[in-house]
């Protein structure tokens, strides 16, 4: 089996993901970057149960030079969010891993007019500021070229209204680690306005936290 370490880092990412909960049933999709070619991606399969799931079960995509990408290995055929996924990869040569979830809390807080997300606590500041990507169907290039410029050139997450949250990183550690600390902000947040007590870090307290964990001394 190709690219067996880079499929079982996916398979577990994705067994962890539901073992936490922020991804149910067959939703959600996760995908790596390999060492051996950058341009080669391994995915979690469209619409199969991550339980009971094989290393060999995860798809192999390779992004063409054209921009397609093309389902070259895989018992299942690629999940259908992978223009997403290979979108961001594409631009983003520090992006290794990313992680999309129908995460409850991340999607509720994509909702209204104006959707915020800020941080509650320290560790949530590596993750900001949140984009929000208003809504197109799931699996299209829009919805794709939508979080790839949300994102930019140092994003890390972005919440997708009706739809969920997409984060990534330099290895899958940093792209799950995104993914449950933005989680955790959404629903801090959604808990201490339904008790009427939201109070976010102010902004210059977020700004000193960045920078601690810029320089790699955060606690």
């Amino acid at each position: 089996m190709n690219y067996e370490q880079t499929r079982r880092t996916v398979l577990e990412a994705i067994q962890e993901a539901v073992e936490m909960k922020l991804i149910n049933g067959t939703s959600g999709n996760i995908a790596m970057r390999t060492p051996e070619n950058p341009n080669i991606v391994c995915i979690t399969p469209s619409g199969i149960p991550y339980t009971g799931m094989k290393p060999e079960d995860i798809a192999v995509v390779e992004m063409l030079d054209d921009g397609t990408n093309k389902w070259i290995e895989g018992n299942y055929k690629p999940s259908s969010e992978v223009p997403m996924h290979c979108a961001v990869m594409r631009a983003r040569k520090d992006v290794n891993a990313t992680v999309h979830t129908h995460s409850m809390y991340a999607t509720i807080c994509a909702m209204g007019e104006n959707p915020q997300l800020v941080p509650i606590t320290p560790p949530q500041c590596e993750f900001t500021p949140v984009g929000i990507v208003s809504f197109t169907m799931p699996g299209s290039n829009d919805v794709a070229d939508k979080v790839r410029d949300t994102l930019g050139e140092s994003g890390r997450v972005c919440l997708i209204k009706n739809h969920g949250m997409f984060s990534c990183g330099k290895n899958m550690k940093a792209a799950m680690h995104a993914t449950v600390y933005t989680e955790e902000m959404a629903q801090t947040t959604v808990i201490a306005k339904t008790l009427g007590t939201y109070e976010p870090m102010p902004e210059e307290a977020v700004k000193a936290m960045q920078a601690l964990i810029a320089a790699d001394q955060a606690v």
